[in-house]
């Protein structure tokens, strides 16, 4: 008996281990400049590699070890919540060459960074970036008070060669979010109650109409659901990955 436990501890020692050190999923997108990989590291965070830069977006020290991940040239920081302005993982990741950008709300905690407000439009490193609203327009706190308040929340367009991609960041189906233009690749968040239902992506989408979406920040949101509306929709391909 003793040695069936012993050897069951031994056989889910072994299958944690396999999981720990399972990679992260990765894509590659084509663009007329080299190609783009993406790397889910979870929940809200990715890490890009671009003309031979690494770009981290809202890094959380929770998710990943830091320290084995290749330094930051670019960080991208959404708000200022904890999962997405992580101090620890922003000293781990930031050398004296790296440049962020963040919000205003988020400088107050971050110094030496480029501040972008809602509707900013700028080069950065050589990526034309441009910062969208990211709130709510419907999820509120018990107080009354929305998770996200409008104009303390930046998404960011970010255009690699002739493809653009937007990181949403948390927000909710807003109208800015539905005048994109020429999207090519799209994270939108599907975490409940701080962002969107799968009905509010679907909305979103179906009106600026990214050629890939990435569902991500979904937490125990059922990504079929998303799935299942946009199955009539044969111009947005739809692609889970563990995020």
């Amino acid at each position: 008996m003793r040695v069936g436990f012993i050897l069951m501890l031994f056989v889910l020692f072994f299958a944690l281990a396999v999981i720990a050190k399972e990679p992260f999923e990765k894509d590659v997108i084509q663009t007329s400049a080299g190609d783009l990989e993406i790397t889910f590291i979870g929940h809200g965070t990715l890490m890009f590699t671009f003309g031979g830069k690494i770009i981290h977006i809202d890094p959380f020290s929770r998710l990943a070890d830091y320290s084995k991940l290749p330094k930051a040239d670019l960080i991208f920081i959404t708000h200022h919540h904890g999962d997405h302005l992580d101090l620890k993982a922003l000293k781990e990741m930031r050398t004296k060459k790296t440049v962020v950008v963040l919000t205003e709300t988020c400088a107050e905690k971050v110094e030496g960074a480029i501040i972008m407000k809602n509707g900013d439009v700028r080069m950065v490193d050589g990526i034309k970036v441009e910062a969208v609203p990211a709130y709510n327009l419907v999820h509120k706190r018990d107080s009354g008070q929305f998770y996200h308040p409008k104009g303390e929340g930046n998404g960011y367009v970010l255009t690699f060669g002739d493809k653009r991609v937007y990181i949403a960041g948390d927000t909710e189906n807003t109208p800015g979010m539905k005048a994109l233009k020429n999207i090519d690749c799209a994270f939108l968040p599907m975490n409940l109650p701080y962002t969107m239902t799968p009905e509010m992506v679907a909305d979103a989408v179906s009106a600026f109409q990214p050629k890939v979406l990435y569902p991500y920040h979904y937490g125990d949101t059922d990504t079929s659901k998303l799935v299942e509306l946009l199955k009539d929709n044969k111009d947005i391909e739809v692609r889970i990955r563990k995020m």
